[in-house]
């Protein structure tokens, strides 16, 4: 094959959002961890992780409390508790690195960008507002959009759709196996930055995995997502 077949294969960003524009992901970790320590088990990240970038359908972490404990759990208080831990971790939460000036510079070369989450769009929606990213995507897609959350291509192929550009010509960034796997099933390149949870997962396939998005420009993105036309649809 001579270089005549390759061409760039990107004209639009799809982002993740826990995780990988703001790390909301550790906090949450965090939470569930104490929660189960309260109950005098442990909550390992190579647990966890499962669901992170999906839903509990991929590991449901209450489910696996009753199961270990052989008994119901009264929720409601401990979810209380375990949301206010949340809270408190979220607190002053900021883009991580290189997040603001990649989109910058994506909106300054016309490159168009959306957002594809697993989260529901009342945690989605809120949070872009308070970190100012809202006015970067043109599309924004959650699970309340589709039937199926990541793994699945769904969001991918919706967020893709809307911006009027293949997901073959769609980079994707994300921090989870499960995100990694959703950008496979829908075709598009995609670059891992893993955050503190997923750290150490498997991301064969990936097209890099970064230690973050500092220094990184929207050329390097497109070069590295330089795919056969083949691979083009």
């Amino acid at each position: 094959m001579t270089n005549d077949s390759f061409r760039p294969a990107a004209q639009a960003l799809i982002f993740d959002f826990d995780g990988l524009i703001a790390d909301t992901e550790s906090a949450i970790y965090g939470a569930w961890a104490a929660l189960y320590a309260s109950q005098g088990e442990a909550l390992g990240l190579a647990e966890y992780v499962h669901c992170v970038g999906s839903t509990f359908g991929q590991f449901d972490p209450m489910a696996e409390l009753e199961r270990r404990l052989g008994c119901l759990l009264d929720w409601p208080p401990l979810l209380a508790a375990k949301d206010e831990v949340i809270r408190a971790g979220h607190r002053g939460l900021s883009p991580l690195p290189g997040v603001r000036e990649l989109l910058k510079e994506a909106a300054e070369a016309g490159v168009p960008c959306a957002l594809a989450s697993s989260s529901t769009a009342d945690w989605v929606g809120p949070w872009l507002d308070t970190l100012g990213l809202a006015p970067a995507f043109r599309a924004v897609w959650t699970r309340d959009r589709v039937r199926q959350a990541k793994p699945s291509p769904e969001l991918f192929l919706g967020a893709a759709a809307e911006l009027g550009i293949p997901p073959g010509r769609c980079v994707v960034l994300e921090d989870s196996r499960n995100g990694l796997r959703a950008a496979q099933s829908a075709g598009s390149p995609c670059v891992i930055v893993p955050s503190p949870v997923t750290r150490g997962s498997d991301f064969t396939g990936a097209q890099r995995i970064l230690p973050s998005l500092a220094g990184i420009g929207v050329a390097d993105l497109l070069g590295w997502s330089a795919l056969p036309d083949k691979a083009f649809f």
